[in-house]
């Protein structure tokens, strides 16, 4: 299977870098194309730090604690998790995160965890959509050989809330993308980034 991989890398070696197509690239942030919420990650540190084993796929795949700033107006936060340099044309939404509370201002690991198997609510008391495995979160796992990934963690600053309906229906990213249409209001992003090679 590395061989498989390995191939792979090296026939999409310049495949990466989608930075154009990711979700705060969308119309619904036409008046704020720039982040101006500072993210910090208290347990991984500076925006830009590598990731530890711990934090991908193969070791526990935590999810990184992330802190960030209010802004005034905001009703609801949004947060979504991509991968611009995975080899496709798109990049790969690793977890998309809905109903966060206007008041909660930092997510930890627990807070990922599904209070019901039967719900997509989870611990931190929010929500999570569809991402490309239809699960709660995936964690980094870049192709051997493949460079260096940036995981992109952007928190979406909102005007007003999500229909409870859609925010209960595991939406997808790009159902969400047309939602927010017109509510966003900030945005911030922390990356971290990874790699993984076969020695």
């Amino acid at each position: 299977m590395n061989y498989v991989e390995i191939t792979a890398s090296w026939l999409f070696s310049n495949a990466k870098g989608r930075d154009a197509k990711a979700f705060t690239k969308g119309p619904a942030f036409a008046s704020h194309p720039e982040p101006t919420i500072q993210i910090t990650s208290p347990d991984c540190g500076e925006n830009g730090a590598t990731l530890g084993p711990e934090y991908m796929f193969g070791g526990e795949g935590r999810f990184p604690e992330l802190k960030w700033d209010s802004v005034e107006g905001v009703k609801q936060w949004l947060l979504i998790s991509e991968d611009p340099d995975a080899p496709l044309p798109t990049p790969i939404c690793h977890g998309i995160y809905l109903g966060i509370d206007k008041d909660k201002l930092s997510v930890t690991n627990s807070d990922f965890k599904q209070e019901n198997e039967k719900m997509s609510r989870l611990n931190g008391g929010f929500y999570y959509g569809v991402n490309r495995r239809n699960s709660i979160y995936i964690p980094p796992r870049p192709l051997l050989n493949h460079g260096i990934h940036r995981y992109f963690f952007d928190i979406i600053a909102l005007n007003e809330p999500l229909d409870t309906n859609t925010i209960a229906s595991k939406p997808t990213r790009d159902q969400i993308a047309k939602e927010i249409n017109g509510k966003v209001i900030a945005w911030g992003r922390w990356m971290g980034q990874c790699e993984r090679r076969w020695k």
